[in-house]
């Protein structure tokens, strides 16, 4: 489907034409991340700043077939920010607050565009802890992260991103705005329509909100480097380690 002058033009009643991009420098920009040199720009860029507008932007979308490619910040390896049938690329970054941070039920409320360790940071400062820790975690964003399912080194201890994910605030393809689940531990009503969006990589609808949930921040750690003459030693060694009942918070085999 071409976009049309009269579509852009929707879109810049909607968002404003500074944050509605058709020339090729910032298309091919926002076209690539690092799955090697990939290079898919979108028809047109866009960055909507609400659920609101986003919501807009894809009743348009829906109603002419176009395609919408989510980007985030674009760190990823597996090729889910290009736009591969070009359409709308649409940039999340200015979703890039921390909302509320909830000591009392252990929780944080973010917007997709946080920077990974920012969150960690800024939770840690409160005495809480966001264990998954993505290579990226200094370029992440959270919303990647959910949207790719991102671990890390402490996956071994602490899991991956799903199992921090509560609730999510997401734009359907028709405009709808839901929230998938409650920002519960437990919540068995309907489906569980919050971890179908965990690594679905922007195909079910849009993230805009993401409730996660924390955990005690660490009062003591020791860092242990440990040689071997040869690998499978250390792979034994990882072995011996789980079977005396110990689990470390992360394990790097370098």
């Amino acid at each position: 489907m071409t976009i049309t002058p009269e579509i852009l033009s929707q879109f810049n009643e909607i968002i404003g034409n500074s944050f509605v991009f058709t020339d090729k420098e910032t298309r091919n920009h926002y076209g690539k991340d690092e799955t090697e040199d990939y290079v898919f720009p979108p028809s047109v860029l866009l960055k909507p700043a609400t659920p609101e507008e986003i919501a807009a932007i894809l009743k348009i979308a829906n109603l002419h077939t176009i395609p919408v490619t989510a980007i985030g910040a674009r760190t990823g390896l597996s090729g889910g920010a290009l736009s591969v049938h070009q359409g709308i690329g649409l940039s999340m970054e200015r979703f890039n607050k921390i909302l509320n941070i909830d000591e009392q039920n252990l929780q944080v409320t973010v917007e997709p565009a946080v920077i990974t360790q920012v969150l960690r940071e800024a939770v840690a400062e409160k005495d809480l802890f966001y264990p998954p820790d993505p290579s990226s975690l200094g370029s992440c964003w959270i919303g990647g992260n959910v949207a790719e399912n991102a671990g890390g080194a402490r996956a071994v201890k602490y899991g991956v991103t799903k199992d921090y994910v509560l609730n999510l605030e997401v734009v359907l393809a028709n405009g709808e705005i839901i929230w998938t689940g409650a920002n519960t531990l437990k919540n068995s009503t309907g489906y569980n329509l919050t971890q179908l969006m965990v690594g679905s990589e922007g195909t079910l609808g849009i993230i805009t909100k993401i409730v996660m949930k924390l955990i005690p921040k660490n009062t003591h750690t020791v860092l242990m480097l440990v040689p071997f003459y040869n690998a499978n030693e250390a792979c034994e060694a990882v072995s011996a380690i789980f079977r005396a009942g110990i689990t470390p918070s992360a394990l790097e085999f370098m």
